[in-house]
């Protein structure tokens, strides 16, 4: 018997629901009764940390089957461990989410044999909010301005964690493009020991988060015992409209896209993200809940009495913007490397 065009449409239209019902049942069968698991590269107590167990309260609200939630540090070598632990040895089924710095990519692409991620095949759930890279300096050091520091007359030791990290590839490239007296000073755990090395004076400064040195050096700046003296953004940030910027002391174009650099790569410093495989719909699934807990109305009360900015980038926007530093030119790509990637 010939079946007729309303009898194949309701066919078809029987087929969908059958379909979204199935993908449906599918995704709740993904999280009900799992644990979702959040590794975070560094130490606890960083914006990073902070970000991480903020939205690990919040998320099970916006997943299928409310699964539990866990958060694991891993440190060590600037976030590297975490990365490569994430892209060669977690289990694409989208129930591990990791948290490392998105420099690490940059190194990959200048051909750090130490990092073995590809960032083009990562999958990328989304960045919770800004990273507004600032100089601070103790008051041991003397250096209360721009000025000071560029008139120091011995270079200026500056705590980080490693290459790969903002903490250590911004003030580099700030070096390289300034002429800053500055000498590195990596192999903290995080960089919330890589502050407290400034407050004990066994270093001078470090260049970090504005969004996390605000609050943990709210006293501390008051009491004019930390000094903030640049901004490493091509933007000032509105809590910082007397601090000058980088860009502004640039005198070549070389220099001018060092910095340039600087921001684009380091301005998206907390992406979250899954292992290679990870099939598209549970990504998806990932995404859409990273941003719609990143607007939960208790997250946001909450992010605002710690004092940590929410400003979502999704997923794909973050993945379109990672692939683009695989386009860099190669002429760029090696003066990078010199600055950036350590001599053996």
């Amino acid at each position: 018997m010939m079946q007729t065009s309303k009898q194949r449409l309701t066919i078809v239209a029987a087929a969908v629901v059958l379909l979204g019902w199935a993908c449906a049942t599918s995704a709740q069968d993904i999280y009900k009764d799992k644990t979702l698991t959040f590794i975070v590269g560094y130490s606890p107590g960083g914006t990073y940390d902070q970000y991480t167990r903020l939205i690990a309260r919040h998320i099970g609200k916006y997943l299928p089957g409310n699964p539990s939630r866990i958060v694991e540090n891993m440190p060590g070598a600037g976030g590297i461990i975490a990365a490569n632990h994430l892209y060669n040895r977690v289990k694409p089924d989208g129930l591990t989410v990791a948290a490392w710095a998105s420099p690490l990519i940059l190194q990959h692409v200048m051909g750090n044999d130490a990092i073995k991620i590809d960032g083009r095949k990562v999958g990328w759930v989304g960045i919770p909010g800004p990273y507004d890279t600032a100089c601070h300096f103790n008051e041991a050091s003397g250096i209360k301005t721009m000025e000071d520091w560029m008139n120091a007359k011995r270079p200026m030791k500056i705590s980080s964690i490693g290459p790969g990290t903002s903490l250590s590839d911004v003030p580099k490239l700030l070096k390289a493009a300034l002429n800053l007296p500055l000498e590195m000073v990596e192999g903290y755990k995080g960089g919330s020991e890589a502050r407290l090395a400034v407050e004990s004076g066994e270093v001078d400064g470090v260049c970090a988060s504005w969004q996390a040195t605000k609050v943990s050096w709210r006293n501390q700046m008051a009491a004019g015992k930390i000094h903030v003296v640049l901004q490493a953004t091509l933007k000032s940030h509105p809590d910082l409209k007397k601090v000058p910027l980088a860009i502004n002391y640039a005198k070549t174009d070389e220099a001018r896209t060092l910095l340039k650099v600087a921001d684009n790569v380091h301005g998206y410093q907390f992406p979250y993200s899954v292992a290679p495989g990870t099939p598209p719909e549970r990504l998806k699934i990932l995404q859409q809940a990273f941003l719609k807990t990143l607007r939960d109305r208790d997250l946001l009360a909450e992010a605002k009495k710690a004092d940590l900015e929410v400003a979502p980038i999704d997923g794909p926007t973050t993945a379109k913007t990672f692939a683009g530093l695989y386009e860099l030119s190669p002429a760029l790509v090696a003066q990078l490397k010199e600055i950036l990637i350590p001599k053996r």
